[in-house]
């Protein structure tokens, strides 16, 4: 009775053993590549800056001159107005090293700093856009949202207030359209946004998407 136990025992063993060892070689070949990417990478000279896709904020659409008396609202023109003269790119889901790689390790602080900026302009987009629609600004919060989607925003509240606006104005199909913009997302909350969209799809008579 014992030799089939011990017999399963050390057949057991030998398959865990093969297990940690080939995942221990999967791991060292991963940071041998990782490291091994990140040399070339460190050593790509810079290289020129004019072609990146820029993003301009259109100040005169954002409807900033609405809730003068508003607190948060004048935060936000602050913010806006302070972005309008600074250069944004959004790198949303491309790492450090792939960009030292395509545009030079030179250049990677001001990477960054483009990133940045655009960091602070798709949240600020979402935080005015909601002041809007708390306001009773729907119109103007829709068109603030359709900015920040054209921009690229992986922010999932900006989606599921643009849903709840489309369907309360009756345009459902406008959130079909979305699927596309969302689809070419380089983001992790591309799974979220998609299920935010089908949510909104499966509720046309209703003012809520989820």
């Amino acid at each position: 009775m014992k030799f089939p136990f011990f017999a399963s025992f050390l057949v057991f063993t030998a398959w865990l053993t093969y297990e940690i060892s080939k995942h221990n070689r999967i791991d060292a070949e991963k940071n041998r590549s990782f490291w091994a990417k990140e040399h070339r990478a460190n050593n790509t000279r810079r290289k020129s800056l004019d072609d990146l896709p820029y993003i301009t904020i259109p100040l005169d659409r954002l409807f900033l001159h609405l809730l003068p008396d508003n607190e948060k609202a004048s935060e936000y023109r602050e913010t806006f107005h302070t972005l309008s003269e600074s250069r944004i790119v959004n790198f949303t889901g491309i790492s450090n090293t792939d960009l030292k790689l395509k545009y030079g390790a030179p250049n990677i602080d001001v990477l960054s700093r483009y990133d940045q900026n655009y960091t602070v302009l798709a949240r600020t987009l979402n935080q005015w856009a909601a002041c809007l629609y708390q306001n009773g600004c729907v119109d103007e919060a829709c068109g603030v949202l359709e900015f920040a989607v054209s921009t690229g925003t992986d922010i999932s509240g900006s989606y599921k207030l643009l849903c709840d606006i489309y369907l309360e104005k009756k345009m459902p199909e406008k959130i079909r359209e979305l699927y596309p913009t969302v689809e070419a997302l380089n983001s992790a909350m591309k799974k979220t946004i998609v299920r935010i969209l089908q949510e909104a799809g499966q509720s046309d008579d209703s003012p809520h998407c989820g």
